[in-house]
């Protein structure tokens, strides 16, 4: 038998806990499914917000210098979020406030969110100072070009958002741990709003670039006041008040930074891997006035060096200007289906995978967990083959305009494509992960992703030599793939075995699927007829592809009882079917 997991688990010592409130038992007795929907839809709207957002800024800044540092700068507060607001904060936090729920009543839950809400905002306002002197003291110094001084600048105008948005992430964890995922789902879009207004009514009123990337960079600080204030009063209406009491919970909070160090590092692996891809982009990217001399292929790498220029063998190594954005607009184009599917089913997920670990239902837990995973093979593969091979009509499509030219759209179809083949991994991961930190072990996922990041950087540098700035992209997915194979296969000591005739099952059946898809969108991509306009014309060939190929997907998923699909559809009766009773679901 496999042994108990870490947790808190009933022992002789400590009886077993109280029976939890009816809102938690509601919560607990729920199809595994009954949030996702919601939690779906509300972030493929801000997906296409951040879609409209990122076109428009492409169509203004095109792929040069000053995106490229509004990119690298834009991730470090973006990073701070996913790792201590949506990250490792929450995945440390969220069981132990379930807990404190359910042993101890919601004014006990409420103390501890008070402390940590207090102790995350003293945390990151100190973070947020020294990062500013640090910024200062570099700027002073006046070291590095033009771009190295605007990428100081940006950095420090956007980093006050870094407390801000991990606060209004915090508060989000609260919601869904007692059921709640609209809120927290519709944060996102306020981002995307705010700063859409910015790009349309201020920025054309400035004049050169740097005024209007700097415009830009203030409003995202702005979105973040918001994102902050708006879920206050529906929080107060789940019964939150905050607790002057809350310094009866410092240890409990001492607990949870302990608890949450090596979460921070499990959890961002894949962000911080995607990070290193644009620092690397960056740091061997060349001047702009030298891309001219240079003869660029389309991934971004000078496969010609100059006989004449003293760097030559350096140049194996270096990538046109532009790259660096090239991965960011990448990065946001697989972070859809990420956000869509992988980041909602982890949401709606974690919680009750939770419960499950509190009350010690090994069974539930290995049900859900395996079900999880099976959607990620239904959805997620399809997703990763469809991005890679609709790439370049989505880039033309999406980012062709404006300053964002031909050969911009080239270098970003091949990020594209290289990082859409990890698109099931990453949401696999983000679903085994939350497993772990459910039934309390941290470490395994620490030691996998520190492995990970070495494997990373290895690939990093051998494929950027053989395929250039694609090859970037590339060294993360297959990073990805590795990591989430090692993890799935570890967790079975803590929770026994997963259910793997079902598992290799669904992957067949997805793999399959995705077969006759790939057919069917590049047989739509073939004969696809001319249409007059050329904003037309992009539009039918990716709309036209895609509606053959998920046409095809379904159909095929249909005739070999792919069922994991249709639960997306029908989320009823999803615990007979993470239960292994198949038959009580109806694809057809």
């Amino acid at each position: 038998m496999a042994p108990l997991p870490a947790g808190p688990w009933p022992t002789a010592e400590r009886p077993a806990a109280e029976p939890p409130s009816a809102e938690a038992a509601g919560a607990a007795q729920r199809s595994p499914l009954a949030g996702l929907r919601i939690v779906g839809i509300l972030t493929l709207l801000s997906r296409i917000l951040g879609l409209a957002r990122d076109v428009t800024m492409a169509a203004v800044f095109g792929n040069g210098a000053v995106m490229d540092a509004f990119s690298v700068a834009f991730r470090v507060p973006n990073l701070a979020r996913r790792v201590f607001g949506e990250g490792a904060l929450t995945a440390a936090f969220l069981p132990m406030f379930v807990r404190e729920y359910e042993r101890h009543g919601p004014e006990s839950a409420w103390k501890l969110a008070s402390a940590v809400l207090n102790a995350l905002a003293v945390a990151l306002c100190a973070l947020v100072l020294a990062g500013e002197l640090l910024l200062w003291a570099t700027a002073g110094f006046g070291g590095g070009g033009p771009e190295a001084r605007l990428l100081t600048g940006l950095t420090a105008v956007m980093l006050p958002y870094l407390v801000l948005v991990c606060l209004a992430a915090q508060i989000g964890a609260v919601m869904n741990a007692l059921g709640h995922f609209a809120w927290p789902a519709f944060s996102p879009m306020l981002l995307n709003v705010v700063w859409i207004g910015t790009l349309w009514w201020v920025v054309p009123a400035l004049d050169s670039p740097t005024a209007q990337v700097y415009a830009v960079a203030a409003s995202v600080v702005l979105a973040g006041v918001v994102q902050l204030l708006a879920p206050w009063r529906a929080l107060r209406r789940l019964g939150f008040r905050y607790s002057f009491g809350w310094r009866d919970m410092r240890s409990r909070v001492a607990d949870l930074v302990r608890s949450m160090l090596p979460i921070v590092v499990g959890l961002s692996i894949t962000q911080l891997n995607t990070l290193a891809d644009s620092v690397i982009a960056w740091s061997f990217s060349e001047p702009e006035r030298a891309v001219e001399a240079s003869v660029p292929e389309a991934d971004g790498l000078r496969t010609v060096p100059d006989a004449t220029d003293p760097d030559a063998a350096r140049s194996v190594f270096s990538v046109s200007a532009g790259t660096a954005s090239a991965l960011y607009f990448a990065q946001r184009m697989y972070q859809f289906p990420l956000g869509i599917f992988g980041v909602a089913l982890g949401t709606v997920l974690f919680p009750l995978l939770a419960r499950h670990a509190e009350a010690g239902r090994l069974d539930r837990f290995r049900d859900d967990l395996g079900l999880g995973l099976r959607l990620v093979m239904a959805v997620g593969l399809p997703a990763s083959v469809g991005l890679v091979v609709l790439a370049r009509p989505l880039t033309a499509l999406l980012f062709q305009h404006g300053e964002f030219d031909a050969r911009d759209a080239e270098t970003t179809a091949g990020m594209i494509a290289a990082y859409s083949t990890g698109v099931w991994a990453y949401c696999g991961l983000l679903i085994v992960h939350r497993g772990y930190y459910a039934v309390g072990d941290r470490m395994t996922p620490l030691r996998v992703g520190l492995i990970a990041v070495v494997l990373h950087l290895g690939l990093n540098f051998l494929l950027l030599w053989l395929l250039g700035g694609a090859g970037l992209a590339l060294a993360t997915a297959l990073a990805a793939m590795f990591q989430l194979g090692l993890v799935v296969w570890l967790v079975q000591s803590r929770i026994g075995p997963l259910d793997w005739r079902r598992l290799g099952a669904a992957a067949l059946r997805a793999s399959a699927a995705c077969g006759v898809m790939t057919l069917a969108c590049l047989a739509a991509m073939e004969y696809t007829p001319a249409f007059q306009g050329r904003l037309t014309g992009r539009a039918i060939a990716v709309v036209w592809p895609m509606l053959a190929g998920a046409g095809a997907y379904l159909l095929a998923a249909w005739l070999l009882r792919l069922e994991e699909v249709w639960l997306i559809f029908r989320p009823s009766n999803v615990r007979q079917v993470s239960a292994g009773r198949p038959g009580d679901v109806k694809s057809g």
